[in-house]
């Protein structure tokens, strides 16, 4: 039994990790590099989609302005591309040699759109969760079939992972509760 809550232990916590990045990404209405870490760009002359941090150097120069500076000054208009389609409701312009990324003031249509968003996103880490439960309480159930466990170590466990799994929906909520305040915060 305690491997199998040893390996529940490690889907939950990859679950709130999962989320934790996504959350990363929901814009707030202050720059950060970490807005634009998921773009993917798509880049012809390398015949492939790599990561945007892996072409160029990502700042926040101020609490309103990201400027991406490519190692290769050929693929700047691949990067606009990508930030464009990325769906991040930004618009980058470029010099030639940087591109800059203003980061505007979020109107409360957008803050509520936004906290949608995050909600939308927890209900999803939620549902995951509910997954790796069912997945964890079939295995208890079955190996009490197979005579692996005893009928109370079968309960004992059921009982524990509904613990693990309550304990993980509650960091779930704390979290979708902080990044909901900071994306209200003004």
């Amino acid at each position: 039994m305690d491997e199998y809550l040893e390996a529940m232990r490690d889907d939950l916590t990859e679950a709130q990790e999962a989320l934790e990045k996504q959350m990363m990404r929901v814009r707030t209405g202050r720059a950060s590099p970490r807005l634009v870490e998921g773009v993917q760009v798509l880049v012809a002359s390398y015949g492939s989609a790599m990561p945007l941090n892996q072409l160029a150097t990502v700042q926040a120069v101020d609490a309103r302005m990201l400027t991406i500076t490519p190692w290769d000054k050929t693929i700047i208009g691949d990067i606009e591309r990508a930030i464009v389609q990325a769906g991040l409701g930004l618009n980058p312009g470029n010099d030639g040699a940087m591109i800059r990324l203003p980061v505007p003031p979020l109107t409360a249509d957008r803050r509520q759109e936004l906290v949608r968003m995050v909600r939308r996103l927890g209900e999803d880490s939620k549902v995951r969760l509910r997954k790796v439960r069912k997945e964890y309480n079939d295995l208890c159930k079955s190996a009490e079939k197979d005579g692996e466990l005893t009928e109370d170590q079968m309960h004992r466990g059921l009982a524990k992972i509904q613990e693990m799994v309550d304990a993980s929906g509650k960091k779930v909520d704390d979290l979708v509760a902080a990044k909901e305040a900071e994306v209200q915060e003004i």
